[in-house]
């Protein structure tokens, strides 16, 4: 924990009571602290430290006081905004002459064809809508009321500066991100497996992708994500380019759908070390509960630049800055750069970051329900930008209750996260450990652990298993600090090659057996993710669910002949082992590039994008015909006219220009 607070000026008493309030508040920010002391509290409460208390009290002078203080304090986080104006709304009589019947509710439970749909749904739902911003529900393009104050809550909450809530996802959220702080032909640096929105917001910024790779998981069929040295690889090749100042914006997703978690402060440092007005967007879709964890906030792009910010103000950011420059000389070369722990000037720094999550992914918000969140020191320069990009993305008739679910998510979060979060961490641990143990289950699934999913040069701390009977508390305190990839724990990997089953028929064998739901599979694998909505209960069904098709795989290769067991090794084999390789980019063809032999590979995607609308100029080619592998080897060149995206990422599978 980085301290900057002088405590020389307060007995040793004092000190402490700072240290432990400034301790509280980085390991729990949500909560109050009040401080009972019998000490001068008139001097304590002068210093700029006191801030960490919500207020000072001499003894026990004054125990109503302190009884009330902490009951504003819970109502103050128990109070939405937005949700508390819908509920009074819903009360009111009120006739409607605007464009949406359902609102009310009359066309509905007076009809004889669809009061089932009113039954189902309850009379709440249809009281709580209208198409009008005025009467006191204000409008989500322009807030000015209660959205406004549930969005400052929920900036407050999350420990950013800004936020802003999205009716339509956090597809939305990153295109807004991009059209707002990116113009044609500025240059970002792009995760190539991110999420489709990235790829259709450069397209609609006209701004131009440099696609960097993840590493690859060959064994499991998916890629993890982009290691630094990748990274800075892009902005020196751009640097030498002549191209630097192009580069607006570098991009990533935090965590990956499976789980890949990147050290956001250490990626965040070294990009600013070598340009220092970066702006990092960080794609949390998955990670919106890690800030309710002590342990895995400090990975999120808000926590981590909560952090960075405290850092840069210190006298030690600019002594390590001093030696840095001493030690690297004036002209460092690009393997001396590649090679070292770079940390940025904090005199020439300007922090722009940027989170985008969905909060209908891992907290109590209906389907939709995403967040923006802001810690940028030039967003009043770009704030009429960003509006902009909300009035071009956002409906104009947006959902009330979605809106009413991201300011009850935030109330829930604030007042019980942190327990609800550690419970997920925790069913997940006991998931992993009830399946790996198991002796009949373990023959044929397994839950992938940390080496399996991290390659070891990424993982400095050693750290392998979350359930390693010999893992100690400082080794896995030390991998979430110091490894350059951290496994989500919550994520598990569930390996299903090895009972002959690829992932989407495993998955539909669960839905349609067992009513079990999950949504990402990969060739012989299957992912379980564990949030605030799961208990024990769940673990039980799944474990049981597990033991009987074990049982049945079992069975099966016992009563059948060889020719059945043979046939089923084969199986295991083609899912486990005779596996095909990953693809990564090539690059955009020569007519999208500014120099078509530059060595760089950013490319105009929008112009290419645009260029497949003429159909004229476009082929049609099987994917099986032989003419595909010829022309590869031997020209004319096959530039591919659309993303080749399957769901939850986009991976155009060869040349990515049109």
């Amino acid at each position: 924990m980085q301290s900057i607070i002088d405590f020389s000026t307060v007995g040793d008493d004092e000190a402490l009571v700072l240290q432990l309030a400034q301790a509280i508040k980085k390991i729990r920010p949500e909560m109050d602290i009040y401080l009972l002391s019998d000490r001068n509290i008139e001097t304590l409460a002068g210093r700029p430290e006191s801030r960490f208390f919500n207020r000072i009290f001499y003894q026990m002078e004054e125990p109503l006081e302190l009884h009330l203080s902490i009951l504003e304090g819970i109502r103050n986080r128990y109070r939405t905004p937005f949700f508390d104006n819908l509920k009074r709304y819903a009360q009111r009589p009120i006739a409607t002459f605007h464009a949406l019947p359902i609102a009310r509710g009359k066309s509905v439970f007076t009809s004889n064809w669809i009061s089932d749909m009113g039954e189902f749904y309850g009379p709440n739902l249809f009281l709580a809508e209208s198409s009008a911003t005025t009467g006191g529900l204000d409008s989500l393009l322009e807030p000015t009321g209660n959205i406004k104050d549930a969005q400052a809550m929920a900036a407050q909450a999350f420990g950013a500066e800004h936020a802003f809530f999205v009716t339509n996802g956090t597809s939305t959220s990153n295109k807004m991100v991009l059209q707002a702080l990116l113009a044609p032909g500025d240059i970002v640096i792009l995760d190539r497996n991110c999420h489709k929105s990235h790829h259709y917001g450069c397209v609609l910024a006209g701004a131009q992708p440099y696609y960097v790779e993840a590493f690859p998981l060959v064994e499991y069929s998916m890629y993890g994500g982009v290691p630094l040295r990748t990274i800075k690889q892009a902005l020196l090749a751009l640097k030498a380019h002549g191209d630097l100042a192009r580069v607006k914006m570098v991009d990533l997703t935090n965590c990956t759908f499976d789980g890949h978690v990147y050290d956001t402060r250490r990626v965040m440092e070294e990009c600013l070390a070598i340009k220092p007005d970066l702006i990092f967007l960080w794609d949390e879709a998955w990670f919106g509960f890690a800030h309710w964890s002590p342990l895995l906030r400090q990975r999120t792009a808000m926590g981590a630049a909560a952090n960075l910010t405290e850092y840069l103000a210190s006298p030690q950011a600019q002594a390590a800055w001093d030696r840095q420059a001493d030690a690297l000389g004036d002209t460092p070369d690009d393997e001396t750069l590649l090679n070292t722990r770079l940390v940025p000037d904090p005199r020439a720094v300007r922090l722009r970051v940027y989170q985008t999550n969905s909060v209908h992914k891992s907290m109590s918000a209906l389907r939709q329900g995403s967040i923006v969140l802001v810690k940028d020191v030039d967003f009043d320069h770009v704030e009429s930008q960003f509006h902009e990009a909300v009035f071009t993305h956002a409906s104009t008739s947006p959902n009330l209750q979605i809106i009413a679910s991201l300011d009850v998510a935030r109330r829930q979060m604030q007042l019980e996260g942190y327990g609800l979060v550690s419970n997920a961490l925790q069913i997940a641990l006991e998931i992993r450990k009830q399946i790996n143990s198991h002796p009949l289950i373990s023959k044929y699934f397994r839950v992938l652990n940390n080496a399996e999913m991290i390659p070891d040069t990424f993982r400095t701390s050693g750290l392998a298993d979350y359930n390693d009977p010999a893992l100690s508390w400082d080794k896995a305190l030390q991998s979430i600090k110091n490894d350059e990839f951290l496994l989500d724990p919550t994520r598990m990997t569930l390996s299903c090659g090895a009972a002959g089953f690829d992932g989407t028929t495993f998955k539909n064998i669960l839905a349609d057996k067992f009513n079990i739901q999950l949504n990402k599979t990969s060739r012989n694998s299957v992912l379980l993710q564990s949030n605030i909505n799961n208990n024990r209960s769940d673990i039980a069904l799944l474990i049981r669910v597990l033991v009987d098709i074990a049982t049945d795989i079992e069975k099966k290769l016992l009563d059948n002949d060889d020719g059945y067991q043979k046939s089923f090794a084969n199986k295991v084999h083609e899912l486990v082992d005779d596996l095909p390789d990953l693809p990564n980019f090539s690059h955009f063809d020569d007519r999208y590039r500014d120099q078509p032999n530059a060595s760089t590979l950013h490319g105009d995607i929008r112009r290419a994008f645009y260029d497949a609308y003429n159909e004229a100029e476009c082929e049609y080619i099987p994917l099986d015909s032989p003419e595909i592998a010829q022309r590869l080897q031997s020209g004319p060149a096959l530039v591919s006219a659309n993303f080749v995206i399957p769901y939850r990422r986009a991976s155009p599978l060869w040349c990515r220009g049109r």
